[in-house]
């Protein structure tokens, strides 16, 4: 069920309510390209959106998580304030771990000490949320809800969320899985097949961007540092087709009013980026961008055949 704002200062005052059985939202990851997802989700959930199934990827599925867990603000708390005297992007991990990311810092002192995630009310919520991997051993997509488990709902966020070469791989289940990004960025379809036909997607990259071929430097760099995985090799190698297309299909939804796509319209950051004014920036451009589109969405939610008065 999505609650939709109507346009008043307090966001409790004169709520419309909208049955929304096959509206869902998806998340493209994109490292701290997210912040932009992060500030999108911040505006909707003030103005009390809330939709039966949400879906996401790597960055995205830390913003599932928290709009999940209703919690304003936290994602970017995460990807940007706490930076400051506790960053998980550093050198001296890399030096002392070999991989950049600290993500033992993002998924176990984040959530239980310093940004305190709500895992109560997300346990308790209504809202179906999917967090897509990648599975090593077949370099296929794994969707995975967790509403029971603490534990593992975090280690699920965490291989969602775990990129190649500069993440290590995280057992989910036993099974080795990395980031949901190389076998299915934006995972659409699966919101479809979930039986949510209509959806909401929030993109990281600008209209009109499409992956580049993998280069034969990374292509090497894979085969050495998987090489017991070739079918992850392999999901790495032509993740660039398989993105486009997914692209050119979302393009056809949208222009047939089956999506409501926001996308930045700057390229902000990069995956890796810690400049914390740049972060600022997108996080910004994200909350003012869907301010700005706002009763564009309500409009295109409200002509929906399940939209009740």
């Amino acid at each position: 069920m999505a609650i939709l704002n109507d346009g008043c200062r307090y966001p409790n005052y004169r709520n419309r309510v909208i049955d929304m059985k096959h509206v869902g939202l998806v998340l493209e990851g994109g490292g701290q390209r997210g912040v932009f997802t992060s500030g999108v989700l911040d505006y909707l959930m003030e103005q009390k959106l809330k939709l039966p199934y949400v879906i996401g990827v790597s960055a995205g599925a830390c913003n599932a998580v928290d709009y999940v867990s209703d919690q304003i603000g936290r994602t970017k708390e995460c990807m940007i304030d706490a930076q400051a005297e506790h960053s998980y992007i550093t050198m001296k991990n890399f030096f002392r771990t070999g991989y950049l990311f600290d993500m033992d810092m993002v998924f176990d002192r984040y959530p239980n000490e310093y940004v305190p995630f709500d895992f109560d009310t997300y346990l308790a919520s209504d809202i179906r949320c999917v967090m897509v991997a990648t599975n090593c051993l077949t370099g296929m997509p794994v969707y995975i809800e967790e509403k029971e488990d603490r534990k593992r709902m975090m280690a699920v966020c965490r291989a969602s969320s775990s990129l190649p070469f500069v993440s290590p791989m995280v057992r989910v289940d036993g099974i080795p899985m990395l980031d949901g990004g190389l076998s299915d960025s934006i995972p659409v379809k699966r919101a479809m097949i979930d039986s949510f036909r209509f959806n909401i997607v929030v993109l990281t990259k600008v209209k009109g961007y499409r992956k580049a071929e993998t280069s034969e430097k990374t292509y090497k760099m894979a085969r050495v540092a998987y090489k017991k995985y070739p079918h992850l090799v392999n999901a790495l190698k032509d993740r660039n087709y398989a993105y486009n297309k997914t692209l050119d299909y979302i393009e056809k939804l949208e222009e047939r009013g089956k999506i409501f796509v926001i996308r930045p319209g700057f390229d902000g950051a990069s995956r890796v980026e810690r400049d914390k004014d740049k972060l600022t920036a997108f996080y910004q451009h994200g909350y003012d961008y869907m301010k700005e589109h706002y009763d564009e969405l309500t409009a295109w939610l409200e002509d929906k055949p399940e939209y009740r008065n």
